[in-house]
């Protein structure tokens, strides 16, 4: 009796759940959490992915795809949550970014938080790995290879004479740039372009503007929202992809999945492959 009472003594503390998240800091939970409120939309992304979107409780104000998420209550943004509003929702964990200063209030609050910072394309293997093992998937690495075949996809299609262009990618304005090192970065190298951004400025630099206006790149890529004056900017005129008009702008919905580090990479290599091979220049610059 003593033995099988240890066999299922052990058994039972075997069965709580242990993750390690980005900051180093280990969670346990009694079991897969259950109900999830997300601070970072490529979070939630991914917790959708894996197939328990279901889950997710309560998103940040950014958070539109999947379509289901607009339906949750909306808890502010990633960087200025409402914590009450989280709190009220009793989430089993709350997934953020590991830059988020809301994370010591919450575990004041006697919250579980996982947090994840995705950079780069290791960065997003490893995070949806570590969500795979919250939410107890078992096929997660699946998932990644199908991500990464994507982008690879996206790369052969690519016209040899789209490649080479310098682009210039414009994340946010102050202007803050995607980098070499960031996951677009390398998404951008894999199509082969050259980033004017090079990884010893980090993955999302904030850029002096005549920094840009010297490198002169062939193509620029930007959001619609931050488009608005290219050509207002002091000395941007005389800026190649300017001149030519060899700008990618991208509406608002595609902008999002560029710029979310998470499953729709692969989407988001064919966007940028489709505004290479329709921007770069051919033919040693004559288009």
């Amino acid at each position: 009796m003593v033995v099988i009472a240890l066999v299922f003594g052990f058994a039972g503390a075997t069965h709580a759940l242990q993750v390690t998240d980005d900051r180093g800091v280990t969670i346990t939970l009694p079991a897969a959490p259950q109900r999830i409120v997300s601070l970072l939309p490529s979070l939630a992304e991914t917790v959708c992915e894996l197939g328990h979107c279901q889950r997710i409780v309560g998103v940040d104000r950014y958070s539109t795809y999947p379509s289901s998420l607009q339906k949750l209550p909306q808890v502010g943004g990633g960087l200025d949550p409402n914590i009450e509003m989280i709190v009220a929702l009793k989430p089993d964990v709350v997934l953020m970014a590991k830059s988020s200063r809301a994370g010591e209030r919450l575990e004041s609050l006697g919250i579980k938080v996982f947090a994840l910072e995705p950079k780069t394309h290791a960065d997003v293997q490893r995070v949806l790995l570590k969500l795979g093992q919250l939410l107890e998937v078992q096929d997660a690495q699946r998932i990644w290879r199908a991500i990464d075949a994507g982008v690879s996809a996206a790369a052969q299609s690519l016209p040899a004479k789209a490649r080479g262009a310098k682009v210039y990618f414009e994340v946010n304005e102050g202007p803050y740039a995607a980098g070499e090192s960031s996951f677009i970065g390398e998404t951008l190298t894999r199509l082969g372009a050259k980033n004017i951004v090079p990884s010893k400025l980090g993955p999302f630099p904030k850029l002096n503007p005549e920094f840009i206006v010297r490198a002169n790149p062939d193509v620029i890529l930007i959001g619609q929202r931050s488009a608005g004056a290219l050509m207002a900017r002091p000395g941007w005129q005389s800026i190649r992809a300017l001149r030519e008009n060899r700008v990618c702008i991208f509406p608002t919905e595609e902008a999002n999945v560029l710029v979310r580090p998470g499953p729709r990479m692969a989407e988001a290599a064919r966007i940028m492959a489709k505004c290479l091979e329709t921007k770069s220049p051919v033919n040693g610059g004559k288009s």
